[in-house]
């Protein structure tokens, strides 16, 4: 039998189109309604469910500071603006907003809500976002890679509830409900039994309409995750899983179908309000999920997607040749996916038309609307229980570091990152490191020279030093041949990373070119890779920085697998907030880097 979705509501939200919100549930991304509202409401064979969507929120409860805060949009000049944006006092207040008037509403989301959080959530592994999601109306998400971070007991336990094995619970005489709403893992199974590890689907029936929800999470999230978070888990297929469950549903007589795949895509603009279906439906962006779209089964009606912290809304044909809406709402809850599924009550099944209708559209969430209060009153909350640890100051800057928004494949925090890894463990008994990598998907902010609390203009705190490293990882000093050092620097640009780079950051005093006009590993220019000055011996023994994920090969870089004589150091984030504390004062600021160690010849 399917799965009937139990929500979770706020007496607030029930008074909101009347209580039929109390037995709704998801969201998706949907296709252009093909009938005209008033003739359907009239006829009473049509009823437009609205989905509202969004993905990678990363526990992003307070609005992200620096350009990790902001979308930018297109204007009508063709000019672009930057438009702060994000924060659960103001997505709360977004979708609560959306959603009047809407009687059939359902809100979803595909993965990543947790996992390289701000310290405000990841400090407690994540309890105050779910506890967020159940408020602000979360119905169904699928998983994402961060989402097995911790592991699978975990990712189980903030589905179920209960206080950590480990850190107890965090506030006297409340005990953490868990999630109000389902995580689906429909390709995540357990390597003995082979059954899905949650919930594979869930069905949202409300007045006599029944739509499926189906979430599954990138097949690679093995080489993006630590092997013990993703241990005794098999990750299959997203294609033939979704479209394995879609039999599924349909033989349940349930032929409306919506996709939350943890995956996404990477549109031609940045802007969020760029038209990527110009000037044909999809053309405008690339990557993984255009595959997938191509190829998921026609049973399913619309895709919501995510992974990449894009903003788009295509149209990708489906194998029949039918347009189907492929939506992504960027990322930290900067942006919400506002869609209509228009239900046919005698078929069943969506109406899917090739007319173009605001069938879906991507929403800034500005901060210039009213705070949710209940949101305001969480956030207050847990950063009472946070503030000793979060407040302390580390470092000083001179003006913002740019980090996760940087528009290059080198950036400064990079740098500072890498270099305060290599200082971390470059003496004889500590390592003794030459040069430090970084991988850049381990940068997860800025550092912002405006005051986030009380502390000042300049000053880091210790919980904006955890933004930017939130993974407490051990760093790793290994032995690694000129050959295998030059094989992970070409393993950036070709392999599983062809076609989307990973540039890894650099310690000081190791230079390459990268030519991005040719392809796979020939990017890499061997010659010019050198490690202060000196060109780069493949015969040669280094002695390399980086931390334990990429260590073990993450992100694509089989080659790191490969290094010997391990030394364990401190976590990445010590390395980090050492550095900051050591080279930099008051007086003396920390000034952002040049980030002018790789050459890049596009």
């Amino acid at each position: 039998m399917p799965a009937t979705l139990q929500r979770r509501r706020t007496v607030r939200r029930l008074t909101i189109g009347a209580a039929v919100l109390a037995a709704a549930g998801l969201t998706a991304t949907a296709l252009p309604a093909g009938a005209d509202t008033g003739h359907a409401a009239r006829a009473g064979r049509t009823v437009d469910v609205q989905l509202l969507s969004f993905n990678d929120f990363h526990g992003n409860l307070e609005p992200p500071q620096g350009s990790s805060g902001t979308v930018e949009e297109l204007q009508p000049d063709g000019s672009k603006k930057s438009v702060p944006a994000g924060g659960a006092e103001y997505l709360a207040q977004s979708l609560r907003t959306a959603r009047k008037g809407h009687p059939y509403s359902v809100t979803a989301a595909a993965g990543d809500l947790v996992g390289a959080s701000p310290l405000l959530s990841g400090l407690f592994h994540d309890e105050p976002t779910v506890e967020a999601m159940n408020k602000l109306g979360l119905d169904v998400t699928s998983v994402g890679n961060h989402e097995f971070d911790e592991g699978r007991a975990e990712l189980t336990r903030l589905q179920k509830g209960g206080c950590h094995p480990k850190d107890g619970c965090y506030e006297k005489g409340k005990k953490f409900r868990g999630a109000g709403f389902p995580y689906l893992t429909a390709n995540v199974t357990d390597e003995k039994s082979g059954k899905p590890l949650l919930k594979p689907y869930t069905v949202w029936k409300h007045k006599g309409v029944k739509i499926g929800f189906i979430g599954v999470t990138l097949e690679g999230t093995p080489d993006i995750v630590n092997a013990d978070g993703v241990k005794g888990l098999k990750f299959h297929d997203e294609v033939e899983t979704i479209n394995k469950y879609a039999k599924v549903l349909d033989r349940q007589g349930v032929k409306s179908v919506v996709a939350l795949i943890h995956e996404g895509g990477l549109p031609a603009s940045t802007s969020y309000n760029y038209k990527c279906d110009s000037p044909g439906p999809g053309d405008g962006i690339s990557g993984p999920i255009t595959d997938i779209a191509k190829h998921v089964t026609p049973k399913v009606d619309a895709l919501v997607t995510g992974h990449t912290h894009q903003a788009y809304s295509c149209t990708i044909p489906d194998p029949s040749g039918r347009p189907r809406t492929v939506t992504s709402a960027a990322s930290y809850g900067k942006l919400y996916t506002d869609t209509t599924l228009t239900y046919d009550r005698r078929t069943r099944d969506i109406v899917r038309t090739s007319v173009k209708a605001p069938g879906a559209v991507n929403h800034v969430v500005d901060r210039t609307q009213p705070k949710a209060a209940d949101m305001t009153s969480l956030i207050t909350r847990w950063n009472k229980l946070a503030a000793p640890v979060a407040g302390r100051p580390v470092g000083h800057i001179s003006a913002d570091i740019a980090g996760r928004g940087a528009n290059a494949p080198e950036s400064p925090l990079g740098d500072v990152i890498s270099d305060a890894q290599l200082e971390a463990t470059k003496a004889d008994g500590k390592g003794g490191a030459q040069l430090a990598l970084m991988n850049p998907g381990g940068v997860r902010s800025d550092l912002a020279f405006k005051a986030s609390g009380a502390e000042g203009d300049g000053v880091v705190t210790y919980g904006e030093a955890f933004t930017v490293q939130p993974f407490t990882n051990m760093l790793n000093v290994v032995d690694l041949t000129g050959a295998q050092l030059l094989a992970g620097l070409q393993q950036q640009v070709s392999g599983p990373n062809e076609a989307s780079p990973k540039v890894l950051q650099v310690s000081e005093g190791l230079t390459y070119t990268l030519d991005m006009t040719k392809s796979g590993a020939a990017r890499v220019v061997k010659d010019s890779v050198k490690l202060n000055g000196v060109a780069l011996d493949p015969a040669k023994t280094y002695r390399v920085a980086m931390n334990e994920f990429l260590a073990g090969g993450g992100d694509g870089f089989a080659a790191f697998k490969d290094g010997k004589n391990k030394y364990v150091g401190p976590s990445d984030l010590d390395a980090f907030t050492g550095y900051l504390t050591a080279h930099s004062s008051a007086d003396k600021p920390l000034t952002p880097p040049k980030a002018d160690r790789i050459t890049v010849v596009k």
